[in-house]
């Protein structure tokens, strides 16, 4: 048991938010802040800056290490909102953290160069791009000159169609393969801190989400911190046969099992529990 314990702990990495120094020692949780009105969970929108400001506390509070704000749902057949918006969106609210939490670490949830530039100018200090730079030709060249760490996630298309391009001979190695190009990419742009996103549930059917679950450890292989982005998602609340506002616990097991197989960051609706599981997996691997 000892022997499977010490297979599973994870190398201590750094990352350079601004200035900031945020130490993945143990997995940190990422806080969903949706500053949209079409979030496929309502339980994770709010309305007036105030209110998300409010919600933003409550995570770091909770133990949030990083709050992400986007400015436009990326489900599955939604529509694209254009960078003007997002700006229009975020801006104000990164803004408001930013002020009343200054040691806070703000992510930027965009496919956008423009906003990634707007929201960092805004205070955010790490960049979260679903699309790995494929949306916009100018995103890894911006967050290489804007130097904060830069979240590359897997999908295939875009929210509107990525479910249609959900077809793999070799799931794992190909989601592999796309991070070693983009890794490369990035690094000869400029770009020093990178984690990696295999993409639950974009292009990913359920069969895929878990499959991924499952090999997520041999993503070690590129020595970079992995982020799980499955809170409430459809493969959870489909299996369960309930809703996103039922899937608290079946976010939990599967983070859980997500940490188990190497997760470095959760990215959670659900802060406080996302935190808990997180202390104990750590204890069990004590």
């Amino acid at each position: 048991m000892d022997n499977v314990k010490n297979s599973l702990k994870r190398p201590i990495d750094t990352l350079n938010c601004g200035g900031r120094i945020l130490t993945v020692d143990k997995p940190l949780v990422m806080g969903i802040l949706n500053v949209t009105p079409d979030s496929f969970y309502s339980g994770s929108m709010a309305g007036s800056i105030d209110e998300y400001l409010a919600r933003a506390t409550k995570m770091l509070a909770d133990g949030a290490a990083i709050i992400d704000v986007g400015g436009q749902s990326t489900r599955p057949g939604s529509e694209r909102v254009d960078a003007d918006e997002e700006i229009r969106r975020v801006v104000p609210v990164i803004k408001a953290i930013n002020n009343a939490h200054p040691q806070a670490v703000i992510s930027i949830d965009t496919y956008y160069a423009a906003v990634a530039s707007a929201a960092v100018d805004a205070g955010a200090s790490m960049v979260n791009d679903i699309s790995g730079g494929e949306l916009d030709p100018q995103m890894i060249s911006t967050v290489a000159s804007l130097g904060v760490p830069y979240i590359i996630m897997h999908m295939k298309g875009d929210p509107s169609n990525m479910q249609d391009l959900a077809v793999y001979n070799d799931l794992t190695r190909e989601v592999i393969d796309y991070f070693i190009s983009k890794v490369d990419a990035c690094r000869k742009a400029g770009i020093r801190d990178i984690i990696i996103d295999p993409g639950f549930g974009f292009a990913k059917l359920p069969d895929h989400n878990f499959l991924l679950l499952r090999q997520l450890d041999m993503f070690r292989i590129l020595d970079l911190p992995i982020l799980a982005g499955l809170s409430r998602k459809s493969t959870i609340y489909k299996t369960l046969g309930t809703t996103a506002e039922h899937a608290l616990n079946g976010t939990t097991v599967l983070n859980t099992i997500a940490l188990l197989n190497g997760a470095s960051i959760l990215r959670v609706h659900d802060v406080r529990e996302a935190a808990e599981a997180i202390t104990l997996v750590s204890k069990y691997l004590d």
